[in-house]
């Protein structure tokens, strides 16, 4: 009986159990018999938490097993800051009225194209010039990003203050104005890419010993890499054009899953991460609407305490090496 209490099984349960008690207290909580409504806008944003949730745990868990490195997260490759560059873009030449009032999947799809592209073509072409140096590729990430957020901030000095009045509303994580019609591509989107890492996860679980003994295992490690990037940076985009940039969701939810986990296998680390996700998304959501009284924003609260964990996990790790 104790064995069962910490298996995988157990472990899955407690959190499906927690998760839907937290959904249905969210769905039903002061409707006031407004039924229909509630549950169309809180189901809205309930798939939102569901996809945003699976794409950070896949993509984060798949990006630190490939860096060997459990302090990294994908937004290291600039996405964030690129998200922020084309929105600053697009609201200073083209204004921030005529987006808001013509936004269209085309639009939407062609953010997630832009992150997705630079992200290939950075990735392709450094791999290849640096001997598939990753590390270099990531210092790479890091001065774009930067490059990214310097032109964005000069763009946004010199905007008129209402079109930064609008922009700022578009660059914090929204969940409460998800576009249907976007919502189901990128669910679909996201399905189907983490259903691509869900059958890749053997291979992961041997990239996950070392580049030099996956290569032995007959892993092409160079070419899965670069495929692993790709469909990294795809969630990556999806789940910030679809709500905006959530930077330490990720960090949070795979480091919190490696320790409730306690395995290296990514198909149980996948599955328990995801429920994490969406537990913490539907429980910080329900205290912003109905103990905050909307007086905050999700992405801020994720923000501050992935900060706090982050620099907690910090000085765990420091303790532990002394």
């Amino acid at each position: 009986m104790k064995k069962f209490f910490h298996s995988f099984a157990f472990k899955i349960i407690m959190l499906s159990i927690a998760v839907i008690a937290v959904c249905v207290l969210y769905l039903t909580y002061k409707t006031y018999g407004n039924w229909a409504f509630a549950l169309d806008l809180r189901g809205r944003k309930l798939l939102a938490f569901v996809f945003v949730g699976i794409a950070a745990t896949f993509s984060t868990i798949s990006f630190q097993t490939m860096t060997q490195n459990h302090f990294l997260t994908p937004n290291i490759l600039g996405l964030d800051s690129l998200y922020v560059f084309i929105q600053t873009l697009l609201f200073f030449f083209l204004g921030g009225q005529q987006l808001l009032g013509n936004e269209t999947i085309g639009t939407f799809l062609l953010n997630v194209l832009l992150m997705v592209a630079v992200s290939i073509v950075l990735s392709r072409f450094l791999l290849k010039r640096g001997n598939n140096d990753l590390f270099l590729l990531l210092m790479i990430g890091i001065i774009l990003g930067t490059f990214f957020n310097s032109i964005s901030t000069f763009l946004q000095v010199v905007m008129d203050p209402n079109e930064y009045d609008l922009l700022q509303g578009k660059l914090f994580a929204s969940f409460g104005n998800v576009n249907s019609q976007y919502l189901l591509i990128a669910g679909t989107l996201i399905s189907l890419l983490a259903g691509f890492l869900w059958v890749k996860s053997h291979a992961l679980d041997v990239l996950h010993l070392g580049s030099d003994q996956a290569t032995s295992l007959g892993i092409n490690v160079p070419r899965f890499q670069f495929v692993l990037l790709t469909v990294i940076s795809g969630l990556i985009g999806l789940s910030t054009a679809l709500v905006g940039p959530v930077t330490f969701l990720g960090f949070i939810v795979a480091n919190m899953s490696y320790q409730l986990m306690g395995t290296y296998k990514h198909r149980e680390l996948f599955v328990g991460g995801s429920l994490l996700s969406i537990l913490l998304l539907v429980l910080g959501q329900f205290l912003v609407e109905q103990v905050f009284q909307l007086n905050t924003t999700l992405s801020i609260v994720i923000e501050f305490g992935g900060g706090l964990y982050f620099v907690g996990k910090i000085i765990s790790e420091r303790k532990q090496h002394v």
